[in-house]
């Protein structure tokens, strides 16, 4: 009999400590003088970024949501558009230009704040504002000749963008250095704080608690926007959580199949039928610091033989990269042990013929799994860094599509999601192609075309010695079954009835 179904939550929003920001600056500070001494130049200039600004929706005055620049919001935590921020890499002093507001601002958007207010919540060691940017650090600079900007201009191996460094009234009368700050930069983003770890704690925390009410009210006939609908709600209402730290992946069906469902053209919007598997990839935000995680489950609450074959192939996986991250471990090491997992999974459940070595010898696991394992999380959710420290990236199917090749370190934050996918695009290529089509059974192939696909997602902490899995949500087949069945999570049985689900 199902019990009693748990409160909506029991998690409430921790504070926001702004001293998080203090100890970024101080690490990038730190970092950035030891470069300077060892090519023996002055600790002298300043660290220059521009925030965000406001965006209206293309000819309207319609304005978007705002979110910060990701690295203003590193270094300095503000959420308001239209602010510059400095760092006096002589002295250490950080520094916040606020706009100067109409006073037409105080009629439609309320007060304006005075300066006093911006240097106190955000922590900083003056607040101007931005028209007065030459001026201040002119005055500042405490050598002859124009002052240096460190200004942010590099490129995100993630998305192919160069960040865009700074710019304002004025600037041609400093001199500027755009190659030294952000591989620093990026590189301290790489390595989380406590406090960091703190708030993507939180974030994973409520955004476990929503995948969980998901499943549990998930049914045939409802709609893959209304999943992705109590999934928003749970998150803001009960965790203050206004961003996603993505667009929501509700996908059903052969929609499973698709990487990147969700976006404009493909919009959660089908009808889940019987017999049906979920994959629901969501993940919310809590001051800027974001979780990624990817839940999958049939949506009549029960697994077929073939849906436990595809499930517990990539589980495997899952648990088995867990199991063996600790620092000093390659990521294309982890990545090609989850290939190889999925491949003998498969294998066992006669979908793939031959020997699994040479599978990964003909990259077959690309057809199954065509993208990278994981990423780094924090800030974006695919955090930056996974090039830098001489990290190349490989050539390989499969592997070219893996978002870092570094070591794994203790401090990081990352992702590690491995899937299985039936993908028509991939798989009839393989079947046409002498180097794979030997290892597929065709018509066990056949048979799955339409099943979509699994992924499972938790987001990591890289320790001493091994790791700690941040996300909290069923996994295992008998746990899926008991919480879509009514059961409270966690489960108080540690172990499955024989008579209640299937066993992973």
């Amino acid at each position: 009999m199902a019990s009693s179904p748990p409160p909506p939550s029991s998690l409430s929003p921790p504070q926001i400590p702004m001293k998080l920001h203090e100890i970024n600056r101080l690490k990038l500070l730190n970092s950035l003088r030891e470069l300077l001494s060892l090519s023996s130049r002055p600790h002298q200039g300043f660290v220059f970024l521009q925030g965000g600004e406001e965006q209206t929706r293309h000819c309207t005055d319609h304005t978007e949501l705002f979110r910060q620049e990701s690295y203003f919001a590193y270094l300095f935590g503000v959420r308001e558009p239209g602010f510059y921020g400095a760092i006096d890499v002589a002295t250490g002093d950080s520094i916040l230009f606020a706009p100067r507001l109409s006073e037409d601002y105080a009629v439609w958007l309320g007060e304006i704040k005075p300066l006093s207010f911006f240097k106190e919540r955000y922590m900083v060691s003056f607040v101007f504002y931005t028209d007065e940017i030459s001026k201040v650090l002119h005055d500042r600079f405490q050598c002859s000749g124009r002052p240096l900007l460190f200004l942010l201009h590099g490129l995100n191996t993630d998305s192919n963008k160069f960040s865009k460094p700074a710019d304002f009234e004025g600037i041609e009368k400093f001199k500027t250095e755009m190659s030294i700050l952000h591989p620093i930069i990026t590189e301290c983003r790489v390595l989380k704080s406590d406090m960091e770890l703190a708030l993507i704690q939180f974030a994973n925390d409520i955004s476990s608690e929503a995948h969980v009410e998901v499943m549990r009210k998930t049914r045939v006939g409802m709609k893959e926007y209304q999943l992705e609908s109590m999934f928003l709600h749970h998150t803001y209402m009960y965790g203050g959580c206004r961003h996603c730290s993505y667009t929501c992946i509700c996908a059903t069906g052969d929609h499973g199949s698709v990487l990147h469902y969700g976006h404009a053209a493909a919009p959660n919007d089908r009808t889940l039928e019987d017999g049906d598997m979920a994959l629901l990839d969501m993940g919310a935000e809590y001051h800027f610091y974001g979780s990624d995680i990817t839940c999958s489950f049939p949506v009549n609450g029960k697994f077929t033989s073939d849906q436990c074959l595809v499930y517990n192939a990539v589980l495997g996986a899952h648990n088995a990269v867990i199991s063996s991250i600790r620092p000093g471990v390659s990521w294309v090491d982890m990545h090609k042990l989850a290939e190889k997992f999925i491949l003998e999974s498969l294998k066992k459940g006669g979908i793939l013929f031959g020997e699994v070595d040479d599978m990964m010898v003909e990259r077959l696991g690309a057809v199954f799994m065509p993208h990278g394992l994981g990423h780094f999380l924090g800030i974006d959710t695919h955090d930056p860094g996974g090039y830098l420290k001489e990290a190349k990236r490989p050539l390989e199917s499969g592997l070219s599509a893996l978002r870092t090749s570094r070591e794994l370190q203790e401090g990081m934050v990352i992702t590690v999601e491995p899937g299985c996918y039936f993908i028509d695009a991939l798989l009839n290529p393989a079947m046409q192609s002498s180097n794979t089509s030997k290892f597929l059974n065709c018509e066990e192939i056949v048979r799955f075309k339409g099943f979509g696909g699994v992924r499972l997602e938790s987001d990591v902490h890289i320790t001493a010695n091994g790791c700690v899995n941040m996300t909290k949500v069923p996994r295992e087949t008998w746990e899926i079954e008991a919480v879509m069945a009514g059961q409270s999570w966690p489960l108080k049985n540690e172990q499955p009835c024989p008579e209640n689900g299937v066993e992973g």
